[in-house]
């Protein structure tokens, strides 16, 4: 494990665990796992979602830009019809980006502040790709080996072999990720070796928290 970060600058008083790994992962059991331990979760995602409800600005802005085709008669964003047109055109896609990004990280801020425990977990699936990494002060990377990602998204989500591994070439390389992470867990054994690895990790952090707040950073 790599020494917590010393650097203050925007440095929050609570300790920011930031939580990623490739898709099929497991990084939602992994902060489960966590949860359950009374960790609070910040989950990127969930957010993402939350910002494009009817009568937030986000789905406003999302229909000014796509058009109003993209809600559906329910008054909700129509996600497949969206996923669609900007999965085939990356101009869309950062157009999206652009539009939504923002809100994502002005809200995970604002949570990361809340937060009173020692620490905390921001799930970001795209940490590192997305240039998020400055909101926490250690990464921790859910890693598993690629055929195992295939093969749990294949089966989770139905898709093909060529469909999961066109999202896969999208994402940092494995090895860049894992070179980027200050702790990993790896998750192809057991559940219970999991749990072991999180109460593990889970100890080891409010050990870090403790003596950040000591040092008073």
């Amino acid at each position: 494990m790599q020494p917590v970060s010393t650097d203050k600058s925007n440095t929050p008083r609570t300790l920011v665990i930031g939580l990623t790994g490739g898709i099929g992962s497991g990084k939602s059991t992994v902060a489960e796992g966590f949860a359950r331990l009374g960790v609070p979760v910040i989950d990127a995602d969930l957010i993402a979602r939350e910002v494009v409800e009817p009568g937030q600005p986000g789905l406003a802005a999302v229909a000014r830009a796509f058009g109003a085709e993209i809600i559906g008669a329910d008054g909700r964003l129509d996600r497949k019809r969206l996923r669609e047109r900007v999965f085939a055109e990356p101009a869309e896609r950062r157009r999206l980006e652009a539009l939504l990004h923002p809100l994502i990280r002005a809200e995970m801020r604002r949570r990361i502040a809340a937060c009173a425990a020692p620490y905390c977990l921001l799930v970001v699936p795209l940490l590192l790709e997305g240039g998020q990494s400055d909101l926490v002060q250690r990464i921790l990377v859910v890693d598993v080996p690629e055929a195992l990602q295939v093969e749990r998204v294949r089966q989770r989500d139905g898709d093909t072999t060529e469909r999961v591994r066109a999202i896969l070439s999208a994402q940092l390389p494995r090895d860049e990720r894992l070179a980027r992470a200050d702790d990993i867990i790896v998750n192809d054994r057991e559940l219970t070796d999991l749990e072991a690895d999180i109460r593990r990790l889970h100890r080891y952090y409010l050990e870090l928290a403790a003596n950040r707040r000591d040092r008073g950073d």
